[in-house]
């Protein structure tokens, strides 16, 4: 049984949401509240397996769920989290992943409705995965599409077969091995590509990576690429 505390400040979704997962008969849910603060308590106290928070609670019903969502990550990193939006919105879905994906997912709350899609997600953030809306992606794509395509037009050939690899979800060493380069190659290729991106330094590494991914991803340029010397 997968244990899952939620929160929503309306009583009915979240009592729907409880409902729904229970008779799956692969969900217990341990704790069902109305804010963030009551749902970092029940996180703490109880070590639920996932959680499953709205992104827009009191006080002011902005980001409040995204905030909860990356302290629950941040202290309770056995606890991985699903957090539900009304809307495909670009900025909450990068504040979200903006220290790393693992263990959280981005789902529009109409997905609450699939079952096996809601259940899908809370399996993969309990293993460490990460499961983002594809309206999301999509939001995400159309505010980066113009600006990517001409950074990434400066990408030399070999910087674009490293961030092919890259999409994949290839390690470091994993792209060394498959391009035949030395890992500390692939490391400056990829220094490269982010500097070429407008990828902050001071960024972490893993949103690095995501953003440089997702550039890619809606560039049309992931037909397979032959290795070049």
């Amino acid at each position: 049984m997968i244990e899952v505390a939620i929160a929503d400040d309306h009583f009915l979704v979240r009592e729907g949401t409880r409902q729904l997962l229970e008779a799956s008969g692969e969900v217990r849910v341990v704790a069902s509240v109305g804010d963030g603060e009551q749902l970092l308590e029940a996180v703490s106290r109880l070590s639920p397996d996932a959680a499953v928070v709205d992104i827009r609670m009191p006080p002011h019903h902005q980001m409040e769920g995204i905030h909860v969502a990356r302290t629950i990550r941040a202290e309770h990193p056995g606890t991985g989290v699903v957090v539900l939006s009304q809307h495909a919105n670009s900025l909450y879905a990068l504040e979200l992943f903006r220290d790393g994906t693992q263990g959280l997912a981005y789902l529009l709350k109409d997905r609450v409705g699939d079952l096996d899609e809601l259940l899908r997600a809370l399996r993969a953030v309990i293993t460490g995965g990460s499961v983002i809306d594809p309206m999301v992606v999509e939001a995400l794509l159309n505010r980066q599409t113009s600006a990517s395509d001409r950074a990434l037009a400066q990408l030399t050939p070999r910087e674009l077969e490293v961030l092919a690899a890259m999409s994949s979800g290839s390690s470091n060493a994993s792209i060394a091995r498959s391009l035949f380069l030395s890992q500390s190659a692939v490391e400056k290729h990829i220094n490269a590509i982010f500097a070429k991106l407008g990828l902050s330094g001071a960024d972490a590494e893993t949103h690095r990576r995501v953003a440089a991914v997702l550039a890619f991803l809606g560039s049309g340029e992931t037909d397979d690429r032959p290795a070049t010397g």
